[in-house]
């Protein structure tokens, strides 16, 4: 089976498998998040981006193999919904930026800063701190030695624009700024895009309209 990145809540998975990487997407909760599930071909270790809602259900989705490590891409209530109980039944290591832990009513055990490395088995994932959408938001990069990069955005880029800041145009000039310097200028086309809600998309097809989104200020 292709994968597509449409999964609705309530629905089955959705598996992308790389040749050193599954990556396992799931829509969970009343409003529509998406976790991820990172599985090291290797080794067998695994990794979880946002335990958001529904423990059971993510808890379902890990397996009996658990996870090593759980991600929190910042602190919204709605990522971490899910997060005490995940841990509590599988030990997980904690990991959020450094700017949001705080606001996550679950112990950070790695605070995250940008440029960080973050392994599951033997894959890397690179931090990028992209600030706006909260103060701490991070997006995990994972750039595939046997194709093109892939990139967990969180609340940070969706298909048709940055993440949400409130009609802040300080908030929205520092997230799209971030997301230009640190995504669109750093990564190229073909970069696979996982957000936080909804389906995926490419930086390729959203980089012709970033001025579109200078523009409208949102």
């Amino acid at each position: 089976m292709t994968y597509s990145g449409e999964v609705t809540v309530g629905g089955p998975a959705d598996v992308h498998e790389l040749k050193d990487l599954m990556i396992t997407k799931i829509a969970v909760g009343p409003m529509n998040n998406n976790a991820y599930l990172l599985r090291c071909r290797a080794t067998d270790e695994q990794l979880l981006i946002d335990a958001a809602n529904e423990a059971d259900t993510l808890l379902g989705m890990i397996g009996g193999d658990g996870i090593a490590s759980v991600v929190t891409t910042h602190r919204h209530g709605d990522h971490w919904q899910a997060l005490a109980e995940v841990v509590a039944a599988t030990g997980a290591r904690t990991y959020a930026g450094r700017e949001d832990a705080e606001g996550i009513p679950v112990r950070t055990d790695v605070p995250v800063d940008d440029g960080d490395t973050i392994r599951v088995g033997r894959v890397e994932l690179t931090a990028r701190h992209l600030v706006g959408h909260t103060p701490g938001s991070i997006a995990l990069v994972y750039d595939d030695p046997h194709g093109h990069p892939h990139v967990f955005t969180g609340d940070c880029l969706f298909p048709g624009g940055v993440g949400n800041t409130n009609k802040d145009p300080e908030a929205f000039a520092s997230l799209l700024h971030d997301v230009e310097t640190k995504i669109f200028d750093a990564l190229p086309d073909e970069t696979w895009v996982y957000p936080g809600h909804g389906n995926d998309t490419s930086l390729g097809a959203e980089r012709p309209h970033l001025p579109e989104w200078h523009a409208r200020g949102w």
